[in-house]
């Protein structure tokens, strides 16, 4: 059930063989064959696969490619029923034809599998952790928060189709100097109930969340915390505004459809020493000093350009310190094979730094950690486009963006482009019902089939699907054999696009098929073999739509 997947390991395999044989019968001198290369070819004149092995191996085996190239696929053991033939072309590439059985039998698989068709299993399934969102709790989700909410659940979703063991993961920034200036601020806003002249910090955070915060807590406290000192007064009133904050980061992340396994607390991190320890263990390894009464990172060791503090003069932590003792968290004592952070474009020196932090803290050369740098968003407005800070409380939240266009959406045009891409939001396309909107042409396809399926409602058991002859079944054959590819190289790419455009570009095939192949006709086993398509289309439609994250409704 891995499509085109398995198939280019079956042709893999066939290569590797007929070589090494050739080298037995002293046909071809080689020491090693190397992985074999194999592509889908942008022309279908092509073939449905190609490889330039012939060409590679030439100079080493001192042969010309083209005759190279003939003693491979003169010693290829391909079934019929999946290689129909395979020729020869140009400078000696060597071409692959995949039989039609193939793609009847991949059919058939659809149907049997239906909504797991594609999820692919690993010998050795490897953990994973995805690590998206993070906001600060100093301000409710925003429009940007949207977009990495989206991105991050669509890779991990991908992730989980390719059989690794994935845990999605947020973590809370609950310490650090944002959250004394979240008390300040919603201190100040508490205060100016009792003297509207109290000041207010310059750089404090202005939203109109912060003075409910302050009344909703006098509400239920009075005046209790006017005798306080400032620092007990900011505290308590941190304290409850965090819990409200955080509670309702994961409501309104869970109507968007994220649910995450782990919520992690940074505050956690200091209070259990964990800081100290990972910081401990650097000593360890030889990868910090001590100068100018702080702790250092030797980080121009690693490759970096600067060496970094850990712990300042006053004793204090940094914020780098308490990144690299959560990320040593997931690998060290969670045992995490990999992990994947979803930042903003804005965290790119940041990049490194942890990499580097990890590979002295794990004393290893292997590359564990991930970092996906997604752009930032703007929302455009008609012609306008709506500048936005948080600081300020000029945010469009991630509420107000769900309620206006929709969850589904939402998360499609999120994961539009590669997440290195420049975004701009349109809203007005975003709730057009027409074509023109990507997430409604995708899901009328999916609506379309099911009414399809509805309305003939002929069991497709035994259906004969040598009978889908025309270009467009044909076209629409291949598409949905290429769905675990697509997922496979959504992955290894972390471009959540590819799942967008895959979905895309099967709605358009499909609509091609509908308006040239009538499905229901007098020829019953024809019609039959046409609703056995539409079906498997259904499914590997509604399953693509599943990993981006939207809903796949049967009418519209």
């Amino acid at each position: 059930m891995d499509g085109k997947l398995s198939l280019i390991r079956y042709i893999k395999n066939a290569i590797t063989s007929s070589l090494e044989n050739a080298v037995k019968e002293g046909k071809v001198a080689l020491e090693e064959i190397p992985d074999v290369h194999v592509e889908i070819p942008k022309d279908s004149k092509n073939g449905d696969f190609s490889t330039n092995v012939a060409m590679q191996l030439a100079k080493i085996a001192r042969m010309n490619p083209r005759a190279l190239a003939e003693i491979v696929i003169s010693g290829l053991e391909v079934s019929e029923d999946t290689i129909e033939k395979v020729e020869m072309a140009g400078a000696g590439f060597i071409n692959f034809y995949v039989s039609p059985k193939w793609y009847q039998n991949e059919l058939a698989d659809i149907l049997k599998y239906k909504d797991d068709y594609g999820k692919m299993t690993l010998e050795t399934p490897k953990s994973i952790n995805f690590e998206y969102v993070s906001a600060n709790p100093t301000g409710p989700l925003h429009i940007g928060n949207a977009r990495g909410g989206a991105v991050g659940d669509c890779i991990a979703n991908i992730y989980k189709y390719c059989g690794w063991d994935v845990t999605k993961e947020f973590y809370i920034n609950d310490a650090g100097n944002q959250i004394l200036k979240f008390g300040e601020s919603i201190g100040s806003r508490y205060m100016q109930l009792f003297d509207s002249n109290y000041p207010f910090p310059e750089d404090g955070y202005q939203g109109s969340y912060i003075t409910d915060y302050a009344t909703e807590y006098y509400e239920l406290h009075g005046d209790s915390l006017v005798n306080a000192t400032k620092e007990e007064r900011n505290k308590a009133l941190s304290d409850y505004a965090l819990k409200i904050a955080v509670k309702k980061m994961k409501d309104d992340l869970l109507a968007y459809g994220i649910e995450y396994d782990v919520w992690y607390s940074e505050t956690n991190l200091h209070e259990s020493g964990e800081i100290n320890d990972v910081i401990g263990v650097m000593t360890n390894n030889g990868a910090t000093y001590e100068a100018d009464d702080a702790v250092w990172f030797k980080a121009t060791d690693y490759g970096c350009e600067k060496d970094e503090v850990l712990i300042r003069k006053n004793g204090i932590p940094t914020y780098y310190a308490a990144d690299i003792a959560y990320h040593y968290d997931k690998f060290a004592k969670r045992n995490f094979d990999m992990a994947v952070n979803v930042w903003g474009a804005d965290h790119h020196g940041h990049v490194k730094r942890m990499k580097e932090a990890m590979k002295a803290v794990l004393n290893t050369k292997e590359e564990r950690l991930e970092v996906i740098l997604m752009q930032l968003v703007q929302l455009k407005l008609g012609e306008e486009f709506v500048r936005l800070s948080k600081r300020k409380g000029q945010i469009v939240t991630l509420t107000d963006l769900v309620d206006e266009v929709g969850v589904d959406a939402a998360r499609f045009m999120f994961n539009s482009l590669a997440p290195s891409t420049h975004m701009e939001f349109d809203l007005d396309l975003a709730i057009r019902q027409s074509n023109e909107n990507p997430v409604f042409y995708v899901q009328y396809a999916h609506a379309r089939m099911c009414s399809i399926i509805r309305n003939i409602g002929e069991s497709t058991e035994g259906a004969d699907l040598s009978l889908l002859k025309e270009k467009q079944e044909t076209e629409l054959l291949d598409k949905l054999a290429s769905f675990s590819k697509e997922i496979s190289d959504a992955a290894a790419e972390y471009d959540p696009s590819r799942m967008t455009k895959y979905a895309t570009n099967l709605a358009g095939l499909f609509h091609s098929f509908y308006n040239s192949c009538r499905v229901k006709c007098e020829d019953v086993e024809l019609m039959k073999a046409r609703l056995a398509l539409v079906e498997g289309a259904r499914y590997v439609l509604k399953n693509t739509l599943g990993i981006i994250g939207v809903s796949a409704p049967e009418q519209m």
